[in-house]
């Protein structure tokens, strides 16, 4: 089978590769480059557990083809902490509300709720239930998750206002 050769900025890093022309982005991110923070869940879009950031938006890595991302943008949940390695408001939240307990969704619903903080810094209980809706979690009960997301959103808050 024939590769393409493409190039991907990962969590700020141009990184390059060849591609065969099926296979998906989350295959991609976690064979090639070897980032295996982001699940393979359902392999048919449903679950979340895949999410990645595409140009700051999220999308299903399993139902994308690494070739359609070629030139683009793609943040993982590696690309969460700093530059030092510390967490992120969002995984520092997790972990202080205790917001995960099998893990598996943790890395979809990190990034469906980073996703959502860039774009609404003080979101309703009902926009972060919206915003996590197609990450499926079979632990939580989904309480911890919106009390991580609330917990996250004000610390950003103080951060911009110290800042």
């Amino acid at each position: 089978m024939s590769t393409m050769n493409i190039t991907i900025t990962v969590n700020g890093r141009d990184r390059r590769a060849d591609a065969a022309p099926r296979m998906t982005l989350i295959d991609f991110l976690r064979d090639e480059l070897r980032l295996t923070g982001s699940h393979i869940g359902c392999e048919h879009g449903v679950c979340g557990a895949c999410t990645v950031l595409l140009d700051g938006d999220p999308i299903r890595a399993c139902l994308m083809f690494a070739v359609q991302a070629d030139g683009l943008s793609v943040t993982t949940v590696e690309g969460l902490e700093d530059e030092t390695g510390a967490l992120s408001a969002v995984q520092d939240a997790f972990w202080e509300t205790h917001a995960l307990q099998c893990g598996y969704c943790t890395p979809g619903m990190l990034m469906a709720a980073q996703a959502l903080l860039h774009e609404n810094d003080d979101p309703s209980d009902a926009e972060i239930r919206e915003a996590i809706s197609g990450n499926l979690c079979r632990c939580t009960g989904y309480q911890q998750i919106v009390d991580a997301i609330k917990l996250a959103a004000k610390t950003l808050s103080t951060e911009r206002a110290n800042a």
